[in-house]
């Protein structure tokens, strides 16, 4: 792997953000050309990006522009794994989803939509689930189950410590423990980035990439985007023999393998029992955390005792109307925003775009629905 640059650096770019958002765009814009420094509040992969469950799907019902983004994005990990097949932090053994005993015609219309979108989809009765996704208690399917084939997950810490050391190899720098940062503006125009750390980043563009802390940075700017970021967990397991290779998407538990023989689990049905303090760390009792844990044992054959070696709360980076939201501020130009609740699915092929279009100067046309005006437009009519 080089050492340097591709082409001669034809600019600067400043990106705030370890998370994978922040690493993916950095990296592209590294091949790129550009000259580039990653700026991170702690440390790489320490915020959402460290406790995401990272299903890599377009399953289930969302926007067409959404659903293309997606697809894009799965094409690109697919690319990283035909390269690294034997990777054990990047996955592509199918996904399953099923809803409540009384949601039956809730699964039964994803399916003929995800169907009527040439997404693999396959319906399977809970007889035939354990022969299709092997590992699964039979028991736990209370109907049919929609099996996604193409479906896969990934171990986003593990990804973004393999993009960064790439991102170094080739000549960008990544600073840590940074402290929040703020995008520096000249005669309205993004110039760099400034730390609370006291340092001072000048740049030709400014990446913002910074999770759930997205929207009030940006706000600094004056320019509104509405969040609906939620509380959230994320639970890693013990090392336990299974055979789960499926991400599993079920209505108490969502899981899915991790590397070492761990299993990572999350949901949302305890978020109430979250408690966000003035720093904005989080706490939840033990007993939810015991809760989610024998909800994922009850989906796994023979019901293993599963134990907690670590988890993570804090808020999940997700838009307020859901939609991802990617492109450059018509309001300071030179600043770039990358938010997004599907990081992981999107990762690759958002950091791929995203530095086009910082590269070019041409927006890219499959961002053409996720542009940050969107939310101010929206108040005016």
């Amino acid at each position: 792997m080089s050492s340097t640059p591709d082409t001669p650096s034809s600019k600067n770019v400043a990106v705030i953000g370890g998370g994978i958002l922040g690493v993916s765009t950095a990296v592209h814009l590294q091949r790129e050309g550009a000259s580039v420094v990653l700026i991170t509040e702690t440390e790489l992969a320490s915020g959402a990006s460290g406790r995401s469950l990272s299903w890599l799907n377009s399953a289930g019902i969302r926007s067409d522009a959404y659903h293309a983004l997606r697809v894009a994005g799965i094409d690109r990990y697919r690319t990283m794994f035909a390269a690294n097949p034997h990777l054990e932090w990047l996955r592509f053994d199918g996904g399953v989803y099923w809803s409540d005993a009384d949601s039956e015609a809730s699964t039964l219309a994803r399916h003929r939509y995800e169907k009527e979108h040439a997404y693999g989809s396959r319906l399977v009765d809970s007889a035939r689930i354990p022969r299709v996704v092997p590992g699964i208690a039979a028991d736990s399917v209370p109907g049919s189950a929609i099996y996604n084939p193409g479906d896969g997950w990934v171990s986003l810490p593990h990804l973004i410590e393999h993009l960064a050391a790439e991102l170094v190899s080739r000549g960008g720098r990544i600073v840590t423990q940074a402290g929040k940062a703020s995008v520096l503006v000249n005669d309205r125009r993004a110039t760099g980035v400034s730390t609370t750390a006291g340092e001072r980043y000048e740049a030709d563009a400014v990446v913002v990439a910074c999770g759930p802390s997205t929207p009030a940075v940006v706000g600094e700017l004056g320019v509104r985007i509405d969040d609906g970021s939620p509380l959230s967990m994320l639970v890693t397991t013990e090392p336990l023999e299974h055979d789960i290779k499926a991400v599993l998407n079920t209505p108490r538990a969502a899981t899915r393998p991790n590397p070492g023989g761990t299993l990572a689990i999350d949901h949302d049905w305890y978020v109430d029992q979250i408690i966000e303090g003035p720093d904005g760390n989080c706490s939840i009792p033990e007993c939810a955390i015991q809760q989610l844990l024998d909800e994922a044992s009850a989906l796994l054959e023979g019901s293993p005792k599963l134990k907690a070696a670590e988890y993570k709360l804090g808020r999940k980076p997700i838009p307020g109307d859901g939609e991802p939201v990617f492109g450059e501020l018509e309001k300071v130009p030179g600043c770039y925003v990358a938010f997004s609740h599907s990081g992981a699915t999107v990762g690759l092929i958002a950091g791929e775009l995203l530095a086009d279009e910082i590269m070019s100067g041409r927006p890219h046309p499959m961002f053409r629905s996720f542009r940050p005006e969107r939310f101010s437009e929206r108040k005016l009519t």
